[in-house]
C-alpha cells in the first residue's frame, strides 16, 4: 500500500513484554479513510498498547501496521508526520498558557510565523478555550488540558488521529463538547479517528465501527448497530428490595433466559429467551415467589450487552464517571 492514504492497516500485530503474557496476540484490523473506529476493552486488554504501537512509541514484537500508508517500524518519521495523538498522559507545562502551548506545538511543527497566530486562535476556539487561553495550565481543570491536548494534536492538520480514552474522568459537559468535536473532525475534515474508550456510550455515539479487545485479541468486530443486532433478545433487568432475596430472584428469572453474567449493578438480568413476549410470564412468576422488587425494567440490546456476551464480563467503564488508565 502506498503512502498518502488516511487509512490504518494491521496484519498479525503482536507485543510481548519480558517475563509478561502477550500484550496483544495477533490483531488483524483496517480504519477506513474519514472512519472513527472505537476500540473497546477492559483495563489491561491491549488498547493502550495497539495505540503506542501504531503511533510509532512502542516496536512491534512481530506483524506488520501501516499507518496512513506507512509502514510503522521502517517509516516512523512519516507516519508521525501524518499523525495526532492524545493520549492518556498530557505532557503539559503547567507554567506555560493554554495559547503558549498552542504557539509552542505549531513553531515545532513548522508551520510558518505568519500561519501561527491564527492557527492557534482556530484551534483554541474550536475546542472552547479561548476564554482561558492566556490563563496558566496550571489553573486549568481536567477536561480543559483534555481539550487543550487534542488542540495540541490538530496543529499540524493531521489526517489520522489517535485519541486514548480521550474522555477518562470528564463531566458530562466537557466529554459531549469533545465528542461533537471528534465528530466534526470527521464529518467535515475527513479525519480518521481511532479512539480507544471504555464508555460504551462514547463508543455507540460516535463510532462508525468498533472492535472489542480482550486479553490482546479481538473478539468482535463491526458497526454498532450490527454487534447488536448479533445479540437480538432483549434483556429483563430486576432489583429485588431486599439483597438477601437476590439468589430467589436470580432463580426464578433464569428459568427465563440466559443470566447475563457479572455486572456492576446490583440487579439481576437474563437475556429474554421469548423476547418481549416473554415478560408477563417472568412478572408472574416473580409474584408467585413472592419476591418484592424495587425496580423492574426490559432493556433493548446495548454494546454492553455485546461485551457480555463476547467476554463474559461487563466493560468497567461501563455507566460509571471515570476508570483507571489501561495498561
Amino acid at each position: 500500500m502506498a503512502g498518502g492514504t488516511n487509512s490504518i492497516e494491521v496484519q498479525g500485530l503482536v507485543r510481548e513484554f519480558k517475563k509478561g503474557p502477550r500484550a496483544v496476540d495477533g490483531i488483524d484490523l483496517r480504519v477506513e479513510p474519514g472512519e472513527i473506529y472505537g476500540f473497546l476493552g477492559p483495563n489491561g486488554a491491549g488498547k493502550s498498547t495497539t495505540v503506542l504501537m501504531l503511533t510509532t512509541l512502542l516496536p512491534p514484537s512481530a506483524g506488520t501496521a501501516r499507518v496512513g500508508g506507512y509502514d510503522v517500524v521502517k517509516e516512523g518519521p512519516k507516519v508521525r508526520s501524518v499523525i495526532g495523538a492524545a493520549l492518556q498522559e498530557a505532557a503539559l507545562d503547567p507554567l506555560l498558557t493554554g495559547r503558549d502551548h498552542v504557539r509552542l506545538q505549531a513553531t515545532l511543527q513548522g508551520i510558518p510565523r505568519g500561519e501561527r497566530r491564527g492557527r492557534s486562535d482556530e484551534l483554541l476556539t474550536r475546542v472552547g478555550l479561548s476564554e482561558a487561553a492566556d490563563r496558566k495550565v496550571k489553573g486549568y481543570s481536567g477536561g480543559m488540558k483534555r481539550r487543550l491536548d487534542l488542540a495540541l494534536a490538530l496543529v499540524h492538520r493531521p489526517s489520522i488521529l489517535f485519541l486514548d480514552e480521550p474522555t477518562t474522568g470528564l463531566d458530562p459537559q466537557s466529554r459531549t463538547a469533545l465528542w461533537d468535536e471528534v465528530g466534526r473532525l470527521a464529518r467535515e475534515d475527513g479525519v480518521t479517528v481511532f479512539l480507544t474508550t471504555q464508555y460504551l456510550e462514547e463508543a455507540d455515539v460516535l463510532a462508525n465501527r468498533v472492535g472489542i479487545i480482550d486479553h490482546g485479541r479481538i473478539v468482535a468486530e463491526g458497526s454498532p448497530a450490527a454487534l447488536k443486532a448479533e445479540i437480538g433478545l432483549p434483556s429483563v433487568h430486576a432489583l429485588p428490595e431486599q439483597d438477601a432475596d437476590r439468589e430467589r430472584l436470580s432463580a426464578v428469572l433464569s428459568q427465563f433466559g440466559e443470566p447475563l453474567g457479572a455486572s456492576s449493578s446490583k440487579d439481576v438480568a437474563v437475556r429474554l429467551r421469548e423476547g418481549v413476549a416473554g415478560l408477563p410470564a417472568v412478572v408472574r412468576a416473580i409474584d408467585a415467589q413472592n419476591v418484592p422488587l424495587a425496580h423492574l425494567e426490559i432493556q433493548a440490546p446495548s454494546l454492553d450487552d455485546v461485551f457480555l456476551a463476547k467476554t463474559g464480563r461487563s466493560l468497567e467503564g461501563a455507566g460509571e464517571n471515570g476508570a483507571a488508565p489501561d495498561s
